[in-house]
C-alpha cells in the first residue's frame, strides 16, 4: 500500500483481535505509524506476526476502564467495535461502548476518531443490529473529537463472514431455493479496498466530521454475486429459486445448516441484504482516493488464492463468542472457583514429541477430532440448535494455531508450542469447559496427556457432567487413543 502519511503519528486500534482490526495493524504499521492495540485480554494478541511492534494496553469500551492510558498521545482512534452474534441487549451494550470511548477520547484531546459501520438505506426502517451500527456512528459523531465513519455493504475477503456465507452457499448448492433478498442491489468492497480508505481517512482534514458511504465499482444483487462466484471458482452455474415466506429469522437458520457462519451471526447479516445498499455519491474518492478500486471477480480471486494458500490472516471468528471471562482457569491454585470435574487421560507413544504435537496442533477443522465423529458432530447440531456456534467453524490456518483462534466450536486460550494446547469451549454450557492436549518426555518415553475439565453452574451443571459422564469412555478414550496411533503411523521425515 502506497498511502502516505505523516510518519509517527500514533493510532490506536480497538478491536484488534477482530477480522478488520487484525488487518488494519499491519497496514498501519506499513504506512508508518506507531500503533496502540486496545484489548481485554492482551494475551489474545501475543501470537500475531505483528505483536512485537505494537503497544496494547489493557482497556474496555463499555466500562471505560484503561481508556484514559490507552487514548494519551494518541492521534487517531480506530473505533472496530460491536456487537455483531452477541446475545442480550447488545444496543445498550454497543451504545454504552460509543458514549464511553466519544467522551474518553475528549478528554484524552485525540485526534480524530475512525470508525467502519454498515451501508443502510437511509429513510428505512433498520434492522435491530443495522439500527445499532447506526446509533453508534451517530454518537461517535455527536463527540467532542472529529470523527470519520466509513459506511460499508458487503466485505470481500478471505476469512470474512459475508464472504464465507456466499462461498459456502455458492460451492455447497448447485441449486439453492432463497428468499426475497437476494435481488437486493448491495455494491461489495474487496477488504483491500476497505483497509486502504481506513488509513486514508486519517489524511482528512483535521476538522473532518461526517460519514462517507464506500464502495467497489459494481453493484450486484445477491444472485449476481452467487453466479460471479460460481464462475470465478470454476463451479457449474448456480440454479436459484426466490420464495417469499423466508423470514430474516428462518433465513438465517438456513445460513447456518449450510454454512459455518452460526445463526446468531448470520441473522445481521441476512438483515443488511433486506434493502438495498448502494453508494449515493462516493466522496471519499473526490477527496482522497485516487487509487482504482478492486471488482468484484478480483476480490474473488484474491480471497480464494488466500485460503488455496492457507494465508488467511483473520477471519470472521477471530472475535471471542460471549462468554464469562471472570471465570477462574484451570490453572488456578487451588482452583477457587469450587466444583471442577476432571477427566483425565495419558498414552505412551511410540513416537517423538514432535510427531505427537503435529498432531496435536493439527486438530479440528477438515481433520476432525480424532474420535466418535457422530457424537461430536451431534453436540455441534445440537449447539447450533440453541443459539451457539455450531459445529463448522474450522480453523483459520490448517496446521498451526495462535492464541485467540476459532477453533470449531473451541477457543485457543493458550499455545506452549511442543507441550501444550488449551482450548475453551464456546459451546452452550451450564459451566465453562476447557480441553487440554499436552505432550512430555517422562523417563525416556514421550507421553501424551489429555485433560477435559469442566466448571458446574448450579444443579444444572451438575447434572450435565453426571448425564454425559458414561460416553467419556468412547469420546475421550478414543481421542487419546486415536492421536497416539495418528502420530505413531505418520511421523515427520
Amino acid at each position: 500500500m502506497s498511502t502516505v502519511v505523516e510518519r509517527g503519528r500514533l493510532a490506536l486500534v480497538t478491536g484488534a483481535s477482530g477480522y478488520i482490526g487484525g488487518r488494519l495493524v499491519p497496514e498501519l504499521l506499513e504506512a508508518g505509524y506507531r500503533v496502540r492495540c486496545l484489548a481485554r485480554s492482551p494475551e489474545k494478541l501475543r501470537d500475531h506476526p505483528w505483536r512485537e511492534r505494537v503497544e496494547v494496553a489493557r482497556g474496555d469500551v463499555v466500562s471505560g476502564e484503561g481508556l484514559d492510558e490507552a487514548l494519551n498521545g494518541v492521534d487517531v482512534a480506530y473505533y472496530l467495535v460491536h456487537s455483531m452474534g452477541k446475545g442480550g441487549d447488545f444496543e445498550s451494550v454497543d451504545a454504552q461502548g460509543a458514549r464511553t470511548f466519544a467522551r474518553a477520547a475528549g478528554e484524552a484531546g485525540a485526534g480524530r476518531v475512525v470508525y467502519l459501520g454498515g451501508l443502510a438505506p437511509r429513510g428505512r426502517e433498520l434492522s435491530a443490529h443495522m439500527a445499532s451500527r447506526k446509533e453508534v456512528a451517530d454518537l461517535l459523531l455527536s463527540g467532542p473529537v472529529p470523527t470519520v465513519v466509513l459506511r460499508a455493504a458487503v466485505i470481500l475477503g478471505s476469512g470474512s463472514a459475508s464472504f464465507e456465507m456466499l462461498r459456502h452457499l455458492t460451492e455447497r448448492l448447485p441449486v439453492m431455493t432463497t428468499p426475497r433478498w437476494v435481488h437486493s442491489r448491495v455494491q461489495p468492497i474487496a477488504v483491500r479496498d476497505v483497509l486502504r480508505l481506513l488509513v486514508l481517512a486519517d489524511t482528512l482534514p483535521a476538522d473532518t466530521d461526517r460519514a462517507f458511504d464506500i464502495g467497489g465499482p459494481e453493484v450486484l444483487d445477491y444472485a449476481g454475486m452467487v453466479e460471479r462466484f460460481a464462475a470465478e471458482a470454476g463451479l457449474a452455474r448456480r440454479l436459484i429459486l426466490p420464495v417469499p415466506v423466508l423470514s430474516p429469522g428462518l433465513s438465517s437458520l438456513w445460513v447456518g445448516l449450510i454454512t459455518p457462519v452460526p445463526p446468531a451471526v448470520a441473522r445481521p447479516l441476512v438483515e443488511s441484504l433486506r434493502h438495498d445498499a448502494v453508494v449515493e455519491r462516493d466522496e471519499l474518492s473526490d477527496l482522497v482516493d485516487d487509487h482504482e478500486r478492486i471488482g468484484f471477480d478480483r476480490a474473488v480471486a484474491l480471497a480464494l488464492r488466500r485460503i488455496d494458500e492457507d494465508r488467511v490472516d483473520t477471519r470472521w471468528s477471530s472475535a471471542a463468542w460471549p462468554s464469562a471471562p471472570s471465570d477462574p482457569l484451570p490453572t488456578d491454585p487451588d482452583w477457587s472457583g469450587g466444583s471442577l470435574y476432571t477427566d483425565r487421560r495419558a498414552r505412551v507413544v511410540d513416537a517423538s514429541v514432535q510427531d505427537v504435537w503435529r498432531v496435536i496442533e493439527g486438530i479440528g477443522g477438515e481433520r476432525g477430532w480424532y474420535s466418535w465423529p457422530l457424537a461430536w458432530a451431534a453436540r455441534g447440531w445440537i449447539d447450533l440448535a440453541v443459539g451457539g456456534v455450531g459445529p463448522r467453524r474450522g480453523r483459520r490456518d490448517p496446521r498451526r494455531l495462535r492464541v485467540g483462534d476459532s477453533l470449531d466450536f473451541w477457543r485457543v486460550e493458550e499455545v506452549v508450542p511442543g507441550r501444550l494446547l488449551r482450548l475453551r469451549a464456546e459451546m452452550r454450557l451450564p459451566g465453562p469447559a476447557w480441553l487440554e492436549l499436552g505432550v512430555a518426555r517422562a523417563r525416556g518415553r514421550t507421553v501424551y496427556h489429555q485433560r477435559a475439565l469442566f466448571h458446574p453452574r448450579g444443579l444444572l451443571g451438575h447434572l450435565y457432567w453426571q448425564a454425559v459422564r458414561p460416553f467419556h469412555g468412547v469420546v475421550f478414550g478414543s481421542m487419546a487413543t486415536n492421536i497416539a496411533a495418528r502420530a505413531e503411523r505418520d511421523p515427520v521425515e
